[in-house]
């Protein structure tokens, strides 16, 4: 592909990433993926961006097929050449990577290694800008993959150009969301110039002809089919397929001795010849003469290090050795490689080499699977375990093996592998107890899997196994059960199954949750909520501790507004603390969801940026109930009629948990637009699914609308049902918005008057200001004008301030009809401003700096301050003192 110093037909492709490292010198990093066919060029270019990038220090790194179970092994290699810069980082960040890349024992700080990258190479380009080349991107292991993926969406404000090389066809994969170009084959008067330039002696034209039709563009096989062997027939395959054909065929008639050498040359991924030369002599090859037969193919050359001309030459060597050839190859490269320095290297050999059962490495893989969980390779944990279960004799270990392996996989994030192995050991003659272990497993297969819904059922046969054996264990299954029920939108159907099934592990002390809810089905909230408040406020905190999320959701089925601020904010502290993103993320939506419900809608727009942060840094799924309920307190149409549709298109691929949700967030939303049928189809939805809190929060959406339609019937059955539920919980914010929505039916004012005083302190501002509203209206239509206007005035300036616009407008427009111009609205900060631009400057505004900024939303600190940048133009301010004496900014 290069004559001359320069490459054919790129010039489109060498402008791109000219453009790359241009933006970088200047300071705006970014990433581009190169994607193409096999051979088609895609190292070539970036070896022009090696060679022209002057000035830049060059960090590289190689997928391999072979290695692509090892954890980190990818990003290490990246790294390598800046570890130097180690010392610059917090030691939080420099402890994470030590231990990632295997420089010291511990438990690795996942969570934390994507940023640890990031603050290192962003170190490193404080010198000189820095240039990344990852080639064969497509065979990175995956801790590496997501930590590259996430510096690739965060180097915009650093002096960083990262460059990809990915083979097509590839599965979906974290650089998808990357910018990306296709490299696509060179057109005919390119391929015979390269061809020209590359040929020793003069084609026939019809030769020529003939190649260039044959590679298709191709420059690697315009230049190693005439190499290996001259072209074929006409084929219609796929060009690398024609290729590693060729290489086969260059490769069939060396002597023996060589094809062993380049047997084991392409069995060992490290390329290191300290291992090759020690592990040919085993097999006593003479190196001198098969070492020069080799090389003269041109597929490999043999220095510092083992190098194929391309990837496919070494494939082409491995499967073109016999099976016996191939375990052999492996067994010398076992018996070379250090059981110290390297131990799960030679277990891989070892277990490559065996041809049948083997329990001693199996039980060595094993070992090796707990060192990578040990440093986050879940990945390659499952492969060695999967390996070992293979190579098992023992019937029980094999199927403890493969459930581990099943296991590994899930929480690497591979459903579908998990669950073809979990249909392996069905019927494979399980105790019960195994047999429930499997269960679990599939229930939470089930629960990460797009559309399937199946989990909890799965949770509670597991339950039902271990009834008669484990009773207490039972016991949290069922919990299991129900509470992934919950989020998957199965609550109102599974809650009795799971209740009904419970009965047989009886609690082994005091009633628990189960028993309350139990109670809560059968003889209502009257009688339920004195234990649901006994389990919600056990004097351990177990159920805060072990089931949050369980626990919130009762806090708001009692209409406990304190407890539920007081668990979503030691998640967010525990989660803080603790480094789990898992407790984190919950704790964030938890507090954008109670902030959302409080009328804050700057702090709920901050929660939600950190999440998405956190999110994007760990890979995990996005989390959308807390964006529909700030949506529809917001109140803007558009804006929440697109993000409905989009949770009802989730909801229909398996995110059940959304459905209730997007009923009850139309239902306020279509209140406050004063969109009374809309919102009176949305909240009897929203009510019938019967799910704990929504259900409840959704009855008084349900009367008033039901009372503007004129649905008597439907207001006066909605108002029994919340009546009862807000008189035992007997919170101030259930017992004020029950008198309003019994105010909206009977008409009389003392409960106006009653929802008033009792939401006079309530947090719930957007339920406070419906008092308001509510009483102001009344009283507008009883013809008491001046009665009306303070009330109405109260609810216009508290909507408007928060900046709930739909309620704001029906204010207004009641304001108006009384003579009355409502204030305008002055400009608010969130308005202006990203979420994620908010939720910097909200942290600026507290006296956060930039690296403690960073830190918490995983950006480096040059982004923060160009974010900040952004913040100042937008706001027309100069300084961070200007920042915080912004009155609306509030606190995080």
């Amino acid at each position: 592909m290069r004559t001359r110093g320069s490459l054919l037909g790129r010039q489109h492709e060498i402008r791109r990433i000219d453009q790359l490292t241009g933006a970088a010198r200047a300071g705006q990093g970014g990433a581009l993926v190169l994607r193409g066919e096999a051979g088609i060029g895609k190292s070539a270019l970036l070896d022009h961006a090696r060679r022209s990038a002057a000035g830049f220090v060059v960090a590289e790194a190689s997928g391999s097929q072979y290695e692509a179970e090892l954890p980190f092994a990818a990003l290490h290699q990246l790294c390598r050449p800046v570890l130097r810069h180690l010392d610059e980082l917090p030691a939080a960040h420099r402890d994470a990577l030590k231990v990632a890349f295997g420089l010291v024992t511990g438990t690795p700080d996942v969570f934390r290694i994507g940023l640890a990258a990031l603050g290192l190479l962003a170190a490193a380009a404080g010198e000189r800008p820095l240039l990344c080349l990852v080639d064969d991107a497509q065979w990175l292991d995956v801790e590496s993959s997501r930590a590259l993926m996430f510096l690739a969406r965060r180097i915009g404000g650093e002096p960083v150009a990262v460059l990809f090389g990915v083979r097509l066809p590839s599965p979906p994969g974290e650089l998808d969301d990357v910018p990306g170009l296709t490299v696509g084959g060179l057109s005919d008067t390119d391929a015979r110039a390269l061809l020209a330039a590359q040929s020793h002696e003069a084609l026939d034209e019809q030769v020529r002809d003939r190649i260039v039709a044959e590679a298709r563009g191709n420059p690697l096989a315009l230049l190693a089919l005439p190499r290996a062997g001259g072209f074929a027939p006409p084929d219609t395959s796929p060009v690398p397929s024609r290729v590693e054909r060729g290489f086969a065929a260059a490769l069939a008639g060396l002597p023996a001795q060589a094809r062993l050498l380049l047997t084991i040359a392409s069995a060992d991924p490290t390329g290191d010849p300290a291992l090759l030369w020690p592990a040919a002599r085993r097999l006593e090859i003479d190196l001198p003469a098969a070492t020069a037969v080799a090389s003269a193919t041109g597929l490999v050359e043999f220095g510092t290090r083992v190098r194929f001309f391309h990837p496919l030459a070494r494939t082409a060597a491995y499967q073109a050795a016999g099976v016996g050839e191939r375990r052999l190859a492996h067994r010398v490269l076992a018996e070379v490689t250090d059981p110290v320095v390297d131990p799960d290297r030679r277990a891989w050999h070892r277990a490559q080499a065996g041809a049948g059962p083997d329990d001693d490495v199996a039980a060595e893989l094993e070992r090796s699977a707990s060192r990578a969980r040990a440093r986050g390779g879940v990945v390659a944990a499952a492969a060695f375990l999967e390996r070992a279960a293979e190579l098992s004799l023992d019937p029980a270990k094999r199927v403890g093996r493969v459930l581990a392996a099943a296991r590994a996989q899930l929480d690497a994030g591979a459903a579908d592998r998990a669950a073809e192995l979990l249909a392996d050991v069905d019927g494979a003659g399980l105790d019960e107890v195994r047999r429930a272990e499997a269960d679990l497993l599939r229930g939470q297969v089930a629960f990460v899997r797009a559309g399937d819904g199946d989990g909890p059922e799965f949770m509670l046969r597991a339950a039902d196994r271990l009834a008669p054996l484990h009773p207490e264990r039972a016991r949290e299954c069922y919990l299991d059960a129900l509470e992934m029920s919950l989020l998957v939108g199965r609550a109102s159907g599974m809650m009795d199954k799971v209740l009904s099934a419970a009965r047989s592990s009886p609690a082994p002390h005091d009633p628990d949750v189960l028993d309350a809810l139990a109670v809560l089905t059968t003889q209502g909230h009257r009688a339920a909520v004195p234990l649901l408040r006994n389990a919600l406020d056990g004097a351990d905190g177990a159920l805060w501790t072990r089931r949050p999320a369980l626990a919130v959701t009762l806090a708001a089925e009692l209409w406990d507004v304190r407890t539920h601020a007081a668990i979503t904010e030691w998640l967010v502290k525990n989660g803080r603390e603790s480094g789990s993103p898992l407790v984190l993320r919950l704790g964030l939506a938890q507090a954008a969801s109670f902030a959302a419900l409080s009328g804050d809608l700057d702090r709920a727009m901050a929660a939600i940026a950190e999440d998405d942060a956190i999110a994007d840094a760990t890979g995990g799924p996005p989390v959308m109930y807390h964006r529909l309920q700030l949506a529809a307190m917001r109140g803007r149409r558009h804006e929440a009629l697109e993000l409905f549709e989009e949770a009802t298109a989730a909801a229909t691929r398996g995110a059940g948990h959304l459905v209730a949700n997007v009923h009850w967030a139309a239902a306020v939303l279509h209140n406050g637009l004063g969109d009374h049928p809309a919102a009176l189809a949305a909240a009897r939805r929203a009510v019938g699914l019967g799910d704990l809190f929504l259900a409840g929060f959704s009855l008084p959406e349900l009367v008033e609308a039901a009372v503007r339609c004129g649905a008597h019937d439907d207001a006066v059955a909605a108002l029994d049902s919340l009546t009862e539920r807000t008189e035992a919980a007997g919170t101030a914010a259930g017992l004020g918005i029950a008198a309003y929505a019994r105010a909206l039916v009977t008409g009389d004012e003392d409960d106006y008057r009653e929802a008033v005083d009792r939401l006079a302190d309530s947090p719930l501002l957007p339920y406070r200001a419906r008092a308001h509203l509510l009483y102001g209206q009344w009283l507008r239509r009883a013809g008491r004008r001046r009665d009306c206007r303070p009330h109405l005035r109260t609810a216009h300036d508290l909507f408007a301030g928060a900046g709930l616009e739909a309620f704001a407008g029906r204010a207004a427009d009641e304001l108006r009809a009384t003579g009355e111009t409502a204030r305008g609205r002055s400009a608010h900060t969130r308005d202006q401003l990203t979420m994620q631009e908010l939720h910097i400057a909200r942290l600026v505004a507290t006296g956060a700096t930039s690296a403690e900024v960073a830190a918490r939303l995983f950006l480096s600190p040059r982004t923060v301050d160009a974010h900040l940048r952004n913040v100042f133009r937008k706001l027309g301010i100069t300084s961070r003192r200007q920042l915080r004496d912004l009155p609306d900014l509030g606190s995080t």
